[in-house]
């Protein structure tokens, strides 16, 4: 049987990201066409139809209550069609992401880079007081959102909903003037975010080093379009950028995960993507300002002592 995605007129054009990181590097703006825009919105319709075809799936890996309002009413789904990537890569990050916020005290901030139309805020049981801040194209965000009110989807109370539009100039000094703190724990996930090059993600690197806090998680995945095919080329690749970043990288097999959730190996002939687990190894640049200060009035204690003797 084959899978058929039906969509209507597009008309909802996000703009690429441009990021800037003040503390290590100039500004840069990065800019497409509209072609570009219309094809990234097309891709992240069809990654939520996927996510709906997979809620309607007699055993699903995956259930997303709020999915259905976000895609086209005229859509047809094959639910017989093979298990996808795209949905074990979602459940992992979500699974890695409660598992974490169960393991760590105090984790309560939690950076989504997505392509707007990501439904975690809604779908996940939060623990109270924690701040969701989305990163994402700032139309589809919108569009999205309203869907979702209009189903009556709701943050969980006590919690709070940031958006952060990914055409932002300076999307660091951004995610600080609403309260993003690089001196408490974070979990960061890397979904859908259009990116069309590697000097992209070097920009989301440098911002995850900027700010997430010794021992914080980056999780997420990779567009097959950064890599060469060779299996070791990737890692080599993976663990030489994220290192220069300060961080340690893990790459995770689709099919590992498919087989721990007691599943079949998923699609084996469609283009794969790269699954990781990222660990922020050095200091935040909040934490390197708090150690700075702390270390001056340590000095300046230490010369007062002196001039009394």
């Amino acid at each position: 049987m084959e899978f058929v995605l039906r969509f209507p007129h597009l008309n909802v054009i996000p703009h690429m990201p441009w990021l800037s990181h003040p503390s290590k590097t100039k500004k840069n703006r990065i800019f497409n066409t509209m072609e570009d825009d219309n094809r990234h919105t097309q891709s992240a319709m069809e990654r939520a139809s996927l996510r709906y075809r997979e809620t309607l799936r007699p055993d699903p890996v995956l259930t997303d209550p709020y999915i259905r309002c976000l895609v086209p009413t005229d859509i047809q789904i094959d639910v017989d069609l093979d298990l996808q990537k795209h949905c074990l890569a979602t459940k992992f990050i979500d699974d890695k992401l409660l598992s974490t916020i169960d393991k760590i005290d105090g984790l309560r901030q939690v950076v989504l880079l997505t392509d707007g139309m990501d439904t975690r805020p809604y779908r996940i049981n939060w623990p109270p007081s924690t701040i969701i801040f989305d990163v994402s194209p700032d139309i589809t965000f919108r569009r999205s959102t309203q869907n979702l009110q209009d189903v009556g989807a709701k943050i969980r109370r006590s919690c709070l909903l940031l958006h952060v539009p990914s055409e932002t100039s300076d999307i660091e000094q951004v995610l600080c003037s609403k309260g993003y703190n690089g001196a408490r724990p974070s979990f960061w996930v890397f979904q859908g975010l259009p990116l069309q090059t590697l000097g992209n993600f070097k920009d989301i690197l440098r911002l995850v080093s900027n700010l997430a806090m010794k021992g914080s998680l980056f999780v997420g995945e990779l567009p097959s379009s950064f890599f060469e095919t060779d299996k070791s080329t990737k890692m080599e690749w993976m663990d030489k950028i994220f290192t220069s970043h300060g961080l340690k990288v893990k790459m995770i097999e689709y099919d590992e995960v498919a087989r721990n959730l007691g599943k079949q190996e998923s699609t084996p002939h469609c283009q794969e993507n790269v699954l990781f687990v990222a660990e922020q190894l050095q200091f935040s640049d909040v934490q390197m300002e708090i150690w700075r200060r702390e270390f001056e009035r340590i000095e300046e204690g230490d010369e007062e002592g002196f001039e009394e003797l």
